[in-house]
């Protein structure tokens, strides 16, 4: 995979958008936004269990996340035993990584986001989301398309020039209906495509309807995947800041 320098989806004419293109797209915007909102909540925790795939081997991990707006976001793995425990943390622009097995915190500098989460097809950056894509990001409304019999708005996101992101390019299509990413691409700097990141399984989560599913394929090299399946979610839930702390990660269960 290619790495970069930046996360977790009625037919329209693509000439009536021309004014927008050029001075801004407004109602692309409100689109992202609602997306967003929509899959983060006010805050959110929840479990996931992901599965790695490669042609040779498979692995899987069960992990809890909570998060808070845009700058507070934790993850830990809770499975398997060789991995209980490490913890991620994100705090505004900083992120730290706590390795039990080593008794270690490592703050992770920017040039590691681009790099594979534990082994996945996500980047450190794709898990702790540290790139908005409602404050880093242009949009643009490309058009319609469906995806999974459903209509969905494609969406250009072109990063602001003083945004410290590692997607060149994302093209996200959203369901006009329930907001839901159901696909996106991510490109890099080059404007190549990396990789595609599917929704799927819709179902009620968290009192919403969501994708229950992600699948990531990596574009150099479609025989590999990475599955996430969301096993329950909880939206809107009090939660205090210093819960996102560095020594609140070395304790969490």
């Amino acid at each position: 995979m290619r790495k970069l320098i930046f996360i977790i989806l009625p037919v329209l004419l693509f000439a009536s958008f021309t004014v927008a293109f050029k001075t801004g797209d407004p109602k692309a915007r409100e689109i992202v936004r609602k997306a967003d909102e929509k899959a983060k909540g006010l805050t959110s925790q929840g479990e996931m269990k992901m599965t790695i795939v490669r042609p040779s081997w498979k692995r899987e991990m069960t992990l809890k996340s909570w998060g808070k707006g845009d700058e507070l976001a934790l993850i830990l793995v809770t499975a398997p035993s060789r991995d209980k425990g490490t913890a991620f943390l994100k705090r505004g622009n900083e992120i730290w990584n706590w390795q039990p097995s080593i008794d270690r915190t490592v703050k992770m500098p920017p040039s590691m986001m681009a790099q594979s989460w534990m082994g996945s097809d996500f980047t450190n950056d794709d898990l702790v989301k540290q790139s908005s894509v409602v404050n880093d990001f242009e949009p643009t409304l490309l058009g319609s398309e469906t995806i999974e019999g459903r209509a969905c708005h494609k969406i250009e996101m072109i990063p602001k020039e003083s945004a410290a992101v590692v997607w060149g390019k994302i093209i996200s299509w959203i369901d006009k209906q329930e907001y839901m990413q159901l696909k996106t691409e991510f490109y890099d700097e080059d404007g190549y495509l990396v990789h595609t990141m599917l929704g799927k399984n819709v179902k009620n989560l968290g009192g919403k309807m969501l994708p229950s599913l992600l699948e990531v394929i990596p574009a150099d090299e479609p025989q590999n995947r990475t599955l996430v399946e969301q096993l329950w979610i909880k939206f809107d839930e009090p939660m205090k800041d210093d819960f996102f702390s560095v020594q609140n990660m070395k304790r969490v269960k």
